[in-house]
């Protein structure tokens, strides 16, 4: 992988450090990723991306969702989050890929579906990183941008207040969707999680 950006420097420290016990510390998790995956309307055959993937916990319902002829990507930055997803077995279920989803190795519309957990808040520059996941999505494809937990309920673990600046709050992230190659289809935030749905635009 090339040489990393500050902003992707900070991301991976942040999450090497949490690795290990990545699983172990959101272990009721499993149900929420399952649901959110429902959402996405996959196919057997589809491709799919998982961005930001982390130890793996959303490539157990890609897979069943896109059937042993789909194709499930796992992308990431951090190698510790895939080493911890290859301890969990998790490599078995789709191709792992290092890599900045700012700079994506697939070609222009190669996906039908990018699914993102967490991923929102730790794009360093959103419009942009939001256009490359539209780069490799086909016309109509599906974004998801997914929480297991809602913005309030996550503050509240965190110890802190939303601020008026969340991104992921609708009137911000509707337009940012927008601008970046895709319109915004269903909004839910409430305490059992956060989901974004948005098509590629033509």
């Amino acid at each position: 992988m090339e040489r990393m950006s500050d902003d992707a420097t900070r991301v991976q420290e942040f999450f090497s450090a949490r690795a290990a016990d990545w699983d172990s510390r959101f272990p009721d998790d499993g149900p929420a990723y399952a649901s959110a995956v429902t959402e996405l309307g996959l196919r057997p055959g589809d491709r799919v991306l998982d961005a930001g993937c982390g130890t793996g916990r959303a490539l157990p319902p890609l897979r069943a969702a896109v059937g042993p002829s789909g194709t499930v990507l796992g992308a990431d930055l951090t190698p510790a989050m895939l080493a911890a997803a290859v301890r969990a077995g998790r490599d078995g279920l789709g191709q792992l890929l290092l890599t900045d989803v700012s700079r994506l190795p697939l070609r222009a519309g190669a996906l039908d579906a990018v699914f993102g957990a967490g991923l929102i808040s730790h794009l360093p520059r959103p419009a942009e990183n939001l256009r490359e996941l539209a780069r490799v999505v086909r016309p109509g494809g599906i974004l998801a941008l997914f929480h297991p937990i809602g913005r309030a309920a996550l503050a509240a673990r965190q110890g802190r207040q939303i601020t008026p600046e969340d991104l992921r709050a609708e009137p911000h992230l509707r337009p940012l969707l927008a601008g970046s190659g895709w319109r915004m289809t269903s909004y839910v935030d409430e305490d059992a999680r956060f989901l974004a749905l948005a098509v590629r635009e033509d």
